[in-house]
């Protein structure tokens, strides 16, 4: 019995009346077409609503991995940042130069500028990847913040992550974040570079210049 034929049944069905503890079928129904009705419309209503498909991810879900790096801890730091597509394809390469500190505080600068870009970009769902145990396992609640500071950045990013639809963050072994991790080093190496740049410029001799 297909659903139209269903639906008829249980129409013709309707027009039975109910008495003390029994019921009274239309005179063109019969008991064991009534019972097959009822068992069939039981069946019906068991079975699981049909799935819906999955919407397609949307266009601005991004994958982040990120990284901070200290030389010296502290010393001169960096941060770098790939941004990738729902589709895998690099959107945004980012290496940053913030001077000196900790390694922790620039996984927390790193990750910070990765919510930031994240959300110019109209993210709604993001996952991010870090090698960083600590900033992951803090983001993530199961550790606590006890660094003071640590607290301030870890309180901006978890303001940036409630304005997300999904927030997910992973931790990955440094080899899958080799990426990211040569970014945060580029850009220290070009501060130092340009350091040694400007030292060279203060402490050289005028052009033309020599000893009297």
């Amino acid at each position: 019995m297909d659903v139209a034929e269903l639906v008829a049944g249980l129409r013709r069905l309707s027009h039975a009346t109910a008495g003390h503890g029994v019921l009274y079928l239309p005179a063109e129904i019969s008991a064991p077409e009534a019972i097959h009705i009822i068992g069939l419309t039981l069946r019906a209503l068991e079975q699981p609503p049909p799935t819906k498909a999955k919407p397609a991810r949307d266009c601005a879900d991004l994958q982040i991995h990120l990284d901070g790096a200290a030389r010296g801890n502290p010393g001169p730091a960096g941060i770098g940042v790939l941004i990738l597509g729902s589709d895998g394809k690099v959107i945004e390469r980012i290496c940053r130069s913030i001077g000196e500190t900790t390694n922790n505080v620039a996984e927390y600068r790193a990750l910070l500028l990765a919510l930031e870009r994240a959300r110019a970009l109209g993210c709604a769902d993001l996952e991010a990847y870090s090698d960083s145990e600590l900033v992951v396992r803090q983001i993530q609640g199961r550790y606590r913040v006890k660094h003071p500071a640590l607290r301030d950045l870890h309180a901006a990013a978890r303001e940036h992550i409630g304005h997300f639809r999904r927030f997910v963050i992973h931790h990955v072994p440094r080899e899958q974040n080799a990426e990211a991790d040569g970014l945060a080093n580029r850009a220290i190496d070009e501060a130092c570079s340009q350091g040694r740049r400007k030292t060279r410029v203060a402490g050289g001799s005028s052009p033309g210049g020599g000893a009297e």
